[in-house]
């Protein structure tokens, strides 16, 4: 599992930020969280290819947030993408998909599936869960958490001491079933141990809310907007957005265990001191950058 942060500015790109975008790759699954202008080439600069796209998160439809994507649908068009992409969006996200592809003129070849979120689960996998819940903007916001799934392990200590070999019975207690070994019924309990599960959470463009603490709850990462500092708080709040410490406090708050701070507004050249500040309060706190990758 990885994470690339493709652009960590708020409204407009900086010489040295993009605008929002941060990708995921989970065991081949290619995910994209809001997909600002610039984003297809920052994908290119982080040596990651379009056609690993399986499935786009929008956050709200604001500019910052969106105006990559019919650059990204173009060049999986032309790359021949053969997939359907799944995207996923507040209210509003199906009608304005189809209007933006209208305002341009290319052979939309991508075939798409949208669906409307407002809170609760957005998808399942195999192996992860994506969830969502609303937050405060000045148009309809959510925020997301990744969760991948919680998996057994084989504790062979035990097993080689009841003297099961390497096989079927192996997959079936770590698929979490019981099996009958020499005449005794073994529990996967017995045999296995359970391995958590990595959470990511992505919260952006929002006024303080409760449901930040519930998605960023025992995080990972939380990746959250830092777009003022402290000292403007009260105009952070009149536009519906966090400072530095307001999202420091939320990731303490969630007992999370990494903060990343994105979407900074253009007045902040050097991101040291709003660190700075965050870190007074969660000390595990990075202000990202454009194109760091985090490993999990």
């Amino acid at each position: 599992m990885e994470l690339t942060f493709l652009g960590t500015q708020a409204m407009m790109p900086t010489k040295h930020r993009n605008a929002s975008s941060v990708y995921l790759e989970f065991k081949g699954e290619g995910m994209l969280f809001d997909c600002a202008e610039g984003t297809q080439r920052q994908l290119r600069q982080a040596g990651i290819s379009l056609s690993k796209i399986n499935y786009l998160f929008f956050s709200h439809w604001h500019g910052d947030h969106v105006l990559g994507l019919p650059g990204i649908i173009q060049s999986l068009g032309a790359a021949d993408y053969q997939r359907t992409l799944m995207i996923f969006g507040p209210p509003g996200t199906k009608k304005f998909y189809e209007n933006m592809m209208r305002g341009t003129v290319f052979d939309n070849s991508v075939a798409a599936e949208f669906k409307e979120v407002r809170t609760g689960t957005v998808v399942e996998g195999k192996d992860f869960l994506v969830e969502c819940a609303p937050l405060q903007h000045n148009i309809p916001c959510v925020g997301y958490t990744f969760k991948e799934k919680d998996r057994r392990r084989i504790d062979l200590g035990k097993t080689k001491k009841l003297g099961i070999p390497p096989g079927p019975d192996l997959g079936k207690l770590q698929q979490g079933k019981s099996i009958v070994w020499k005449g005794k019924k073994v529990t996967p309990d017995a045999t296995t141990y359970v391995v958590q599960g990595k959470k990511i959470a992505y919260v952006v463009d929002t006024a303080p809310t409760k449901e930040i603490t519930k998605l960023a709850k025992d995080a990972d990462v939380f990746i959250c907007e830092g777009t003022f500092g402290e000292e403007l708080k009260d105009r952070a709040h009149e536009y519906k957005h966090l400072t530095v410490v307001d999202a420091a406090t939320f990731a303490k708050k969630a007992k999370a265990k990494q903060l990343f701070l994105t979407h900074f507004s253009p007045r902040y050249p050097s991101t040291k001191d709003l660190e700075k500040q965050a870190k007074k309060v969660f000390p595990d706190t990075t202000c990202a950058k454009d194109l760091q990758q985090v490993k999990l």
